[in-house]
């Protein structure tokens, strides 16, 4: 089971990584062109949200049944993983919420843009950072 779901979680790095780019392109495209926010931006943003909640809620149960996860301070690895890794992922997942709710707010379609690309563009910079990327010695997993 372990296993089973680390592969999945490892994959859906992947569909944050798109679904991110995705809001992140749409926000940066509308803030240039003063374009209308529309369906679209709407989509992306949310579709970036649902992965996130979806890959937090599997990293949840990672962390009660992982090897892992022993919060171990002294090692890089046991402490990326237990501390490092769902912190900072909680802090892209709230940024992106928080942000969907500004842009809801938001008066004007510029402002939506706007906001949508400082609290998405932060989410992305987070995720990315957070990645346990197969280049990262201490840390990597492979690219799935």
């Amino acid at each position: 089971m372990h296993s089973t779901l680390v592969h999945i979680h490892s994959i859906l790095r992947w569909v944050i990584l798109l679904t991110g780019i995705w809001a992140f392109v749409r926000a940066l495209q509308g803030a240039n062109g003063k374009t209308p926010f529309g369906a679209a931006d709407n989509k992306a943003s949310l579709f970036f949200s649902i992965s996130l909640d979806i890959q937090f809620l599997i990293g949840l149960i990672l962390m009660f049944i992982s090897p892992w996860v022993t919060f171990n301070m002294k090692e890089a690895a046991t402490r990326f993983f237990s501390v490092e890794h769902p912190t900072m992922a909680l802090i892209a997942l709230v940024l992106v919420h928080i942000g969907r709710s500004k842009v809801k707010k938001s008066p004007t379609d510029a402002l939506k843009h706007k906001r949508s690309l400082i609290f998405y563009g932060l989410a992305l910079l987070i995720i990315l950072a957070m990645i346990p990327w197969p280049f990262r010695t201490a840390l990597g997993r492979g690219w799935i």
